[in-house]
């Protein structure tokens, strides 16, 4: 009787590994900007009103500090869904604010359209072609910097020009860091936990929206 070796080789291995994160992220993402949805409906039927901005940036950060302590642990999961749960209710006032405006709806409609479409456009190319656009990692470490920086200046001087130049820089930024965290993905150059490029992904998809959403009410001149 012939024997038949049974163990995968390295590269079909690695394969079935990254198959695997590439599976629980989209599923975890799935669920978090479900859950999102959920309470961002919730701030907006109990009139939530819009959330003072060192508050949002203490509980933001905190809860994403608090998702990569837990990352690797069972209580991973429940830091994710906190974080992005809060980040959806903070998203509540934003949107029951430009539903005030004539063409809200349809403005919110049409960025939660594009960002839906350039997400899924970018996450193809990026396992389509698969290429490695690791080289955007150094890219994003200098525009956060020069994205916060901006969005400081934009909070002082309030100019609407800047604010929509903020907008444009988040959109190219969130663009980039959904090619580089698959490409992480698939490369297994980098992210293996399928909690934390969930969140990257998440927190990327949240700009673009919010960053599109921006942009069309300033063309729009509401």
């Amino acid at each position: 009787m012939a024997y038949q070796d049974t163990h995968l080789t390295r590269p079909q291995s690695q394969a079935v590994s990254t198959n695997k994160v590439l599976r629980n992220t989209y599923g975890l993402l799935a669920m978090t900007l479900l859950f999102s949805a959920v309470t961002a409906g919730g701030a907006m039927a109990m009139g939530i009103e819009r959330m003072n901005i060192f508050v949002f940036f203490i509980g933001a950060y905190g809860l994403m500090f608090l998702v990569h302590k837990t990352a690797n642990s069972a209580m991973g999961l429940l830091s994710t869904f906190a974080f992005t749960g809060f980040m959806g209710f903070t998203l509540g006032p934003i949107l029951s604010a430009y539903l005030t405006l004539p063409n809200g709806a349809q403005l919110i409609m049409t960025a939660l359209g594009m960002t839906g479409a350039t997400f899924l456009g970018l996450s193809a190319v990026a396992l389509v072609t698969r290429k490695d656009f690791s080289f955007l990692g150094n890219f994003l470490m200098a525009g956060a910097i020069v994205l916060i920086l901006a969005m400081v200046a934009g909070l002082i001087f309030q100019i609407p020009a800047l604010s929509l130049m903020v907008s444009a820089g988040f959109v190219l930024f969130s663009s980039a860091a959904i090619l580089y965290q698959t490409s992480e993905i698939v490369h297994r150059a980098g992210e293996t936990n399928y909690i934390l490029a969930t969140i990257t992904l998440y927190v990327s998809i949240y700009n673009l929206f919010i960053s599109l959403l921006s942009i069309l009410g300033i063309m729009s001149n509401d």
